[in-house]
Parts: C-alpha cells; structure tokens; sequence
C-alpha cells in the first residue's frame, strides 16, 4: 500500500503544483500506461504479452535500460494508427496539465514505429493532432524531438531524417528538435556525428542522453562532437569535474529524471542522488519524468521524490521550475512570460 502523505507533504505538493514548469525529457511512448495499452490492443486486435492490465503493472520490474527497453518497445506495438498515437498523446497532456506543466518537449522514436510499418506521416499525424488539441484546450504549448535509435546504425537514422523533412513544413509549429535515445552502452555520441551535423545545418535544435548509464566522457562528446544545446540525464557527469566545469560554464542544461534513475538502478537510493549537489555547484538542472508509465511517476511525482529524499528547500525547488523553463526552447518573450508567472506564485505563497 502507498504510504499516505503527512499534511506537510501535501501542502508542499500543493505548492509544486501550483510552480508553472516544463518538462523537457518526456519519451511519448513511455507515457503509455497499462489501461490505454489494453484498450489499444483491443481496438487493433491485438494480444498483449500478458493477460490483464494488473499482470503488465508486475512486470514493470527492470534490472537495467535494456531489460526496461525490452518491454518498451513490446509496449509500443498496439500504436498503430494516427488515432492511436493522437489518444497517447492527449492522455500524457492531461496528465501534464494536472501537474501544473505549462510547456513540454516530447521526444518520440519513429524508428520504433516505421520498422513494424507503420508509416512515419501516421506518427506525426497523431502526435500532432494531440498537441494542437492540448494547446488549444488545456493551453500547454509544445514541442516535438525527433530522436534516433542508438542502438541502430547512423545510416538507419539518416534514413529516418530524410523520410521525417518532407513533412517539416506541415509540422513546423511543432517539429523543432533533434534527439538520441536508447542503450548508451557500445553507442557513444561520435557514432551519430554525421546525421547531427546534417540536422544543426538544417536549423533544427539538438538535444542526446549521455552520462546514464554511460560515462561521463558520453557528455563531453555530445557537447563538442553533437554540439547538442542540452544533455539528457547527464548524472554521471559529477564523475569528471572538467566535464561539469564545462556544462556550467557553457549554460547546457541536464534533464535529470529521479524516478527514472531509481528504477533503473541508476542509483540505488534517491538520498543518494547527486541532484541536489549538481544544482549547488551551479548546474542548470531540470527535474523530468522521462518513461512515467514504466518507472512510477509523472513529472510532480519526481519533484516530489526529489524534494523528500534530498531535502529540497523551497528557493531550490524553485529554481528548478525556473531552470525547466530557461533550459527550455521557447522564444525568450515566452520564457519571460512563464518566469513572471512563476515569481507571481511565489510571491502569493510567502
């Protein structure tokens, strides 16, 4: 049974919910919970790989990123249609909206949809149809990032990109970024050097996991190889001091997700994480959710764990709503917009 808040943790839950932020690493296909997973299955005539909803919930048990990635990428074959991928996304957005987010940047993997056939104009399609009906009716904004699969080959991603530009201009309100995701291990950033070369002359924004489950060199490379603007999770950059010198002193913000790095073993203890000393030492640190199906909680959930289990103060707590929004890639106007929001609610709470 889930321990029941005290009356302080609820009040400080009540405070985060009210701190407009974004979230920055959310993977679409990890928002995809049991329920919406069975009801897609039967709407496709297709049978899960196991028999109920409680079955699928027990099986969220990961020894490490790839034994997490199995189930993953099994979970995401009942996407199928543009309606499919439209109901994901709006199902995330409400979820988001209940969390006080008030702008989210979503990577999604095409490559995990167009090698089961399903074409790469149905996963835009639906994604989009989803934001635009959550900008308009919920009003978060939004962004997409494309992301290539690491554990596939540089031309496979080329590939990808080429097949994703003829649909650039019909999404362009939406498609601004590039990302990597998938297993670290044995897939360093320089393999993909070429592809993100491509995608900086095309204007596009660049974003890569480094330093999760692999080392902190992944993040130097990322930095001066990909010239990415921002490093998802990162947490192993603490591991080379000249690698954390070098993401303060150039502003490149981490996309740290505590949930997520609990689960997978990342760290053993979340008292253990080293969050909390990447902000104090001057990290431009965000708090995101990244798979929230598969790793137990949604973006308030990991501010939460964060708060309790490294003794957040409220200025800190702050701070990292505030960094969400600056790491994000809004217009400055916007982020501007959303800061004096943020110091509005503040103000009202001291």
């Amino acid at each position: 049974m889930p321990q029941k808040q005290t009356s302080d943790e609820t009040d400080l839950r009540n405070y985060l919910r009210r701190l407009p932020k974004a979230e920055l690493h959310l993977h679409i296909e990890g928002t995809l919970e049991p329920e919406l997973l069975f009801e897609l299955a039967q709407r496709n005539g297709i049978n899960p790989l196991h028999p109920s909803v409680e079955a699928l919930r027990e099986a969220y048990q990961f020894d490490d990123l790839q034994s997490f990635l199995d189930l993953y990428y099994a979970g995401a074959d009942v996407l199928l249609t543009r309606q499919d991928f439209h109901d994901l996304a709006m199902a995330y957005m409400r979820r988001a909206h209940a969390d006080g987010v008030v702008h989210t940047e979503i990577m999604f993997d095409p490559q995990t949809h167009t090698m089961r056939g399903v074409p790469i104009e149905t996963v835009f399609s639906g994604l989009a149809d989803g934001l635009r009906e959550a900008r308009e009716t919920l009003g978060i904004s939004s962004y997409l990032l494309m992301s290539f699969l690491r554990h596939l080959s540089e031309d496979e991603a080329m590939q990808t990109l080429e097949a994703a530009l003829p649909l650039r201009e019909a999404y362009q309100d939406l498609w601004v970024g590039i990302g990597l995701d998938s297993a670290e291990h044995g897939n360093p950033p320089e393999k993909f050097a070429r592809v993100y070369a491509r995608c900086k002359a095309l204007g596009f924004k660049l974003v890569a996991h480094a330093g999760e489950e692999g080392p902190a060199e992944y993040v130097r490379t990322a930095v001066e190889t990909l010239g990415v603007a921002r490093i998802d999770h990162g947490v192993r950059s603490s591991d080379d001091p000249a690698v954390l010198q070098l993401l303060i002193d150039r502003k490149i913000p981490l996309t740290v997700c505590p949930l997520s790095n609990l689960k997978l073993k990342v760290v053993d203890d979340l008292a253990n994480h080293n969050l909390a000393k990447l902000l104090r030492q001057g990290a431009l640190v965000t708090i995101n959710s990244d798979d929230p199906a598969y790793f137990g909680g949604y973006v308030l959930d990991n501010y939460m764990a964060g708060a309790c289990a490294l003794h957040l103060s409220h200025d800190e707590l702050t701070t990292l709503a505030g960094n969400s929004i600056q790491a994000s890639f809004l217009p400055k106007a916007e982020k501007n917009a959303l800061l004096e929001r943020l110091a509005k609610v503040v103000r009202q709470a001291s």
